[in-house]
């Protein structure tokens, strides 16, 4: 197991990208908490229709300790008690996963500011949030890690003027983390997925999905596991001379000039 006895936070975990990469951590042996706002797994209309297990029972099925805790990412006290309760029960931190997202689509003239702050509370403010409060716990290991979760849409416009935006900026707090910690032996890095079959793509149409499968050059979509394996190997040994990058894990979306 690449990952015995290390403990894990995984934020967004109860469904999609999160929980696939809580399940792979948990594979190689971490011990893993569970954050979300809600423990209940969401079902989408396209994907994961049928998936109704918490994530920290599918944890444990695996041999793992897992327990979770209700967060909303955006709040700094329910952060700071997130690293406090994890630190509690299993003595330290090792490896932190800032994936909690969403996505409200709209235009700049549809799109409220309202959910324009929600969006970037969420999808940035909150990996903030976490790297502040868990820097203190990973400088302590020896197998400190932070892994960000961004988007292909880091890198090109098109999914509106907030998403894009916070995942950018992800990729680039992502990069200045790494510099700051770099000589304390943490290291930081980015996660870009493409589509991944979730139910955060429920705002999708069909033909929509068709289109994204379409322009992917590998014969498929992506699936959480193909984000929580790349989370477990830059979690792990093999990865301890690699920080500061943004890893694409996305079919080949970027590869062609469209």
């Amino acid at each position: 197991m690449l990952l015995r006895d290390r403990t894990a936070i995984v934020t967004g975990a109860s469904s999609g990208i999160g929980r696939g990469v809580a399940i792979e951590l948990a594979r190689e042996g971490a011990n893993v908490v569970i954050a979300d706002i809600q423990e209940a797994p969401k079902q989408g209309k396209y994907h994961d229709q049928d998936v109704t297990t918490p994530t920290a029972e599918e944890c444990a099925v695996l041999g793992a300790k897992s327990f979770f805790v209700k967060t909303d990412t955006a709040s700094e006290a329910d952060m700071a008690n997130l690293i406090d309760e994890t630190v509690t029960a299993y003595g330290g931190l090792d490896i932190l996963v800032s994936n909690a997202g969403i996505h409200i689509p709209g235009s700049s003239q549809d799109l409220l500011v309202s959910d324009w702050d929600r969006v970037m509370g969420i999808n940035l403010r909150g990996i903030f949030l976490g790297t502040k409060f868990a820097i203190p716990h990973l400088v302590k290991s020896d197998k400190g890690r932070i892994i960000n979760i961004a988007s292909v849409h880091a890198f090109h416009g098109g999914a509106g003027p907030a998403y894009a935006p916070a995942k950018a900026a992800i990729v680039n707090l992502t990069k200045d983390t790494a510099c700051e910690v770099g000589k304390q032996g943490v290291t930081v890095n980015a996660i870009c997925p493409g589509y991944i079959e979730t139910p955060i793509q429920d705002y999708l149409t069909e033909e929509d999905i068709q289109a994204c499968k379409d322009k992917t050059p590998l014969p498929r979509l992506g699936v959480p596991r193909d984000i929580g394996r790349a989370c477990v190997f830059l979690a792990s040994d093999d990865a301890e001379w690699i920080t500061g990058v943004a890893l694409p894990v996305d079919g080949g979306w970027l590869a062609p000039i469209w």
